[in-house]
């Protein structure tokens, strides 16, 4: 039975040692079965460079190019915490990069997908943040920068964006549902499937629409979405 995997928010580090066995668990024992394999943004907690090296990097590296090799190909959307993962990184290990939105035939239904942060256009700041950051000339800016001063930029981006999220309501941080109805009008499709809010569900919207949140990982849960032509469920995944 032909199956796709979807993922996000996994936010790995170096100081979750736990989240990525996770990943690798799935990259081992789930990920080799698929037709196909999609991470829609969010796999590293940050990303400063292709240039930055770590242990970490060179795991995640590895798992990739290993499914790749199988001929299972691995597709990747940028998400807020990982936007500048570049082609260097990508053709490393075989990893194919898409756009912000991208329309797949999903066994017989085209289903738009992507990240997600997009959608939340209730958080002004934040989307103003993001229209900044997306800015060409600004990323060509700060990755001419010492690799050094970009990890100290990023932690504070970091500690600012954990301040920031204590004082938003969670419906700021949410999708904006009249958006999301633009945005199934725009793309004329009636499934969706995004992470970016944490919120892992399946959600039917009338009068034909159906939007799916995949949830962050955390050290004891993966959130993998599986999609077949006979179902659309989140796997039972446990800490390995």
């Amino acid at each position: 039975m032909k199956k796709t995997y979807f993922i996000s928010d996994l936010h790995l580090s170096e100081n979750r040692p736990k989240l990525t066995a996770l990943f690798e668990h799935f990259m081992h024992n789930i990920a080799p079965q698929a037709q196909a394999v999609y991470i829609l943004g969010d796999l590293f907690d940050f990303w400063v460079g292709d240039d930055e090296k770590s242990p970490l990097i060179s795991r995640v590296q590895a798992q990739i190019k290993q499914l790749t090799e199988k001929n299972i190909p691995c597709y990747f959307i940028h998400g807020n915490r990982d936007f500048l993962l570049g082609e260097k990184f990508a053709e490393s290990c075989g990893l194919q990069l898409l756009p912000d939105y991208k329309i797949v035939n999903l066994y017989g239904t085209d289903t738009l997908i992507c990240h997600g942060d997009t959608l939340c256009t209730d958080d002004v700041n934040y989307q103003t943040f993001r229209r900044k950051v997306h800015q060409k000339w600004r990323q060509r800016l700060f990755l001419l920068l010492p690799l050094k001063v970009r990890i100290k930029i990023a932690d504070k981006i970091r500690r600012q964006s954990r301040h920031d999220k204590k004082m938003k309501s969670a419906e700021i941080m949410d999708v904006n549902g009249e958006f999301v109805c633009q945005i199934f009008e725009r793309f004329k499709v009636r499934q969706m499937i995004h992470g970016h809010t944490h919120r892992q569900n399946i959600h039917q919207i009338p009068p034909h629409f159906k939007r799916i949140v995949l949830g962050d990982w955390h050290d004891d849960y993966a959130s993998i979405l599986e999609v077949s032509e006979q179902e659309t469920y989140f796997l039972p995944q446990t800490a390995r």
